[in-house]
C-alpha cells in the first residue's frame, strides 16, 4: 500500500480522534503512522490489536471515528460495530477489509457501519472516507444543537409567560414547568427555588454595546444553566436564574459560579435573591422579592450578593425635602457654580445610602421632590426679575432612573435649572437681579449696600434705580416682601408664629406682630384664622 501526504483542510472544525483497529501490526502501524493525519484535521489514538481491546478503551479515549478490519482473532468487526453503535450511537465506523464481497458489506451497514473500504485503497481514498465521516458527524452535531437550542427558546417563552403572569401557577402549569425543566422539579425531600436576579457590568463598559450585553447574558446563563442545573431568561434588562437547592444546602455554589463567570467574562455581576419557596406555585412570590432585593443595587452598592431576607424590613426615609435643604439647594443654583452643585449631590447621596432604613420607593419619593423643589424656585426666581418668557420646568428624565443612577439624574436635571437661571438672569437689570436676590435672602437682614454690591452697582445709584424700577423705595419693597412671605406661611404651614417671624428675619415677635397689623390690618392669628378678610 503506497501512502502520501494529500492534504483535506479541516476547514476550521475541531480536530477529531480517530482509533485504528487491526490485529496485523503492519497494517494498523501503516495506516496510523505514515498517512498525515494531523494536517487534515485528525488526531490518531494509539491503534488496537483486537476489538475486545478497543471496546475497552473506547469509552475512556471517546474516539470520534474508528477505523477497522472485520476478520480478526477473537470478536469481529462487525460485532464490535454492533456493541459500539448500542453504547456509543454518535461515533462513526469505517470497515476497511481486506475482503471485497457484498455480503460483508451489507451485514457492515446494517451495523451502523458508514463506510466500506479495501486494504487496497489509495491512502487519498481512506483520508476522503475520514472527512466524509467528519461531516457527517458535524452535521449531526449542528442538526441536535439548533434543535436544542430551539427547544431552550421555547421553553424560555413558557418560563417568561408563566412569571410574567404575576399569580400562583395551577397544577397544570405547574406539571408543565416540571416537564420542560426537569431540574427544577421539586422532591419530597424539602428542596425549594429560588430566583436570583444578575446585574452583569462589562469591566470595559466603553466598548459595550447593548447587543454585546445581550451576548453576555446568552453566554453566562448558557453555561450557568450547565453548572448550576437552573433555568435562566432575561428580564428587563437584568439576567434572571431559576434555581433549585437542596435541603440544608447555602447558595454558595451560586456565589462561586459567578464569580467562576466574572473571571471567565471579564465582567462584574451584582446579584439579589429572592424569598425562597416549597412550591413552584408561589414563583410570582419568588420573582417579586427578587425584584425587590435588586431595586436596592444603588442604596448597597458595596454588596456583591443582596438578599432579600435583609432588606425586607426596612421602613423608609422621609419623602420630602426640608425648608434648609431648599435654601441650600436654592442658593446654589443661583451661584452658578456647577462643581459646588455636584459635590453637594454627592455628599446628600452618601448620607442617603448610610441611611439603614433607607428603601427606593422613598428615595426616589425624597430626590423627587429636590427636584421639584427647584423647578418652582425658578419659577418664582422669574416671577421675581420681571422674566417675561416661558420658564422651562419640563422633567426630561426616567423617574425609575432616580434608584438606579441618581447621581446623573440629579446633577443634570439641576444643572439645566442652574443653566435657565442663568440665562435668565443674564437678559434682565441688575435690579431685577436685586430683587431675585432679595426673595432669597428674606430671613437675613438685608441692607442696601449688601445688595448694591451683589449686582455690582453704587449703593446711591442702586437705591435710585431701584425705585425707578419698582415705584418703591428700597425698605418698603424688603418689608413688604417679608410680610408677603408671612402670610403665605400662615396659610400654608402650621409653623408657629415666632417661628415665621424668625423664618423672614425678625426676631423680635412683638414688632413683628406691630408690623404685620399696619400693613394688613390683622394680627398674625386673625390673619391665620380668617386669610380671606
Amino acid at each position: 500500500m503506497k501512502f502520501n501526504n494529500r492534504k483535506y483542510p479541516a476547514k476550521g472544525m475541531a480536530t477529531l480522534k480517530v482509533m485504528i483497529v487491526d490485529d496485523e501490526v503492519i497494517i494498523r502501524n501503516g495506516l496510523s503512522t505514515v498517512i498525515n493525519w494531523a494536517d487534515n484535521g485528525f488526531t490518531v489514538l494509539t491503534p488496537a490489536a483486537s476489538a475486545e481491546e478497543a471496546l475497552q478503551r473506547i469509552p475512556v479515549e471517546l474516539p470520534e471515528i474508528i477505523f477497522t478490519d472485520i476478520r480478526m482473532t477473537g470478536l469481529s468487526g462487525l460485532d464490535m460495530a454492533h456493541q459500539v453503535k448500542q453504547q456509543h450511537p454518535e461515533i462513526e465506523i469505517i470497515v476497511i477489509s481486506g475482503y471485497d464481497e457484498f455480503a460483508y458489506a451489507q451485514q457492515a451497514m446494517r451495523e451502523g457501519v458508514s463506510d466500506y473500504l479495501l486494504k487496497t485503497s489509495r491512502p487519498g481514498e481512506i483520508i476522503e472516507a475520514a472527512v466524509q465521516a467528519r461531516e457527517r458527524l458535524l452535521q449531526r452535531r449542528l442538526t441536535q444543537a439548533k434543535g436544542k437550542a430551539q427547544e431552550m427558546v421555547v421553553n424560555r417563552g413558557f418560563l417568561r409567560r408563566l412569571l410574567a403572569s404575576g399569580t400562583p401557577l395551577d397544577e397544570h402549569a405547574e406539571a408543565e414547568l416540571c416537564e420542560r425543566y426537569p431540574e427544577l422539579c421539586l422532591e419530597s425531600n424539602g428542596s425549594v427555588l429560588q430566583i436570583w436576579m444578575l446585574s452583569v457590568y462589562p469591566l470595559h463598559p466603553e466598548e459595550a454595546e447593548q447587543s454585546n450585553v445581550s451576548e453576555l447574558h446568552r453566554l453566562i446563563g448558557t453555561e450557568l444553566a450547565e453548572v448550576l442545573q437552573c433555568a435562566w431568561l432575561e428580564w428587563n434588562g437584568s439576567l434572571l436564574l431559576l434555581v433549585r437547592a437542596e435541603p440544608n444546602h447555602g447558595w454558595g455554589r451560586v456565589d462561586s459560579a459567578l464569580h467562576k463567570m466574572e473571571s471567565t467574562h471579564a465582567c462584574r455581576i451584582t446579584a439579589a435573591s429572592g424569598r425562597r419557596v416549597a412550591s413552584a406555585k408561589e414563583l410570582h412570590i419568588a420573582l417579586a422579592t427578587a425584584v425587590e432585593a435588586s431595586s436596592y443595587e444603588w442604596l448597597l452598592q458595596s454588596e456583591r450578593h443582596i438578599r432579600y431576607e435583609d432588606i425586607e424590613g426596612r421602613t423608609g426615609i422621609r419623602t420630602v425635602c426640608s425648608m434648609e435643604e431648599e435654601t441650600k439647594l436654592s442658593s446654589l443654583l443661583r451661584s452658578g457654580e456647577s462643581a459646588d452643585l455636584q459635590a453637594w449631590v454627592a455628599d446628600l447621596l452618601r448620607r442617603i445610602q448610610s441611611q439603614d432604613q433607607a428603601t427606593p420607593g422613598s428615595v426616589q419619593a425624597y430626590l423627587h421632590s429636590l427636584i421639584v423643589s427647584a423647578q418652582r424656585w425658578l419659577i418664582r426666581a422669574a416671577t421675581s426679575i420681571g422674566y417675561n418668557n416661558p420658564v422651562k420646568v419640563e422633567e426630561t428624565y426616567d423617574i425609575r432612573e432616580l434608584t438606579k443612577n441618581p447621581e446623573k439624574v440629579l446633577v443634570d436635571s439641576l444643572g439645566l435649572i442652574m443653566k435657565e437661571y442663568r440665562d435668565m438672569v443674564s437678559t434682565t437689570s441688575p435690579v431685577q437681579r436685586a430683587i431675585s436676590y432679595i426673595h432669597e435672602h428674606l430671613g437675613q437682614s438685608l441692607s442696601l449696600q449688601q445688595v448694591a454690591k451683589h449686582v455690582h452697582m453704587n449703593p446711591n445709584y442702586f437705591s435710585e434705580m431701584f425705585k425707578k424700577e419698582t415705584g418703591q423705595n428700597y425698605i418698603e419693597f424688603v418689608t413688604q416682601a417679608k410680610l408677603r412671605k408671612a402670610m403665605h406661611l400662615l396659610r400654608e404651614t402650621p409653623a408657629k408664629i415666632s417661628e415665621i417671624a424668625n423664618e423672614i428675619g425678625y426676631e423680635d415677635i412683638k414688632y413683628f406682630n406691630r408690623l404685620f397689623k399696619k400693613w394688613t390690618g390683622l394680627t398674625p392669628s386673625e390673619y391665620r384664622a380668617n386669610p380671606e378678610s
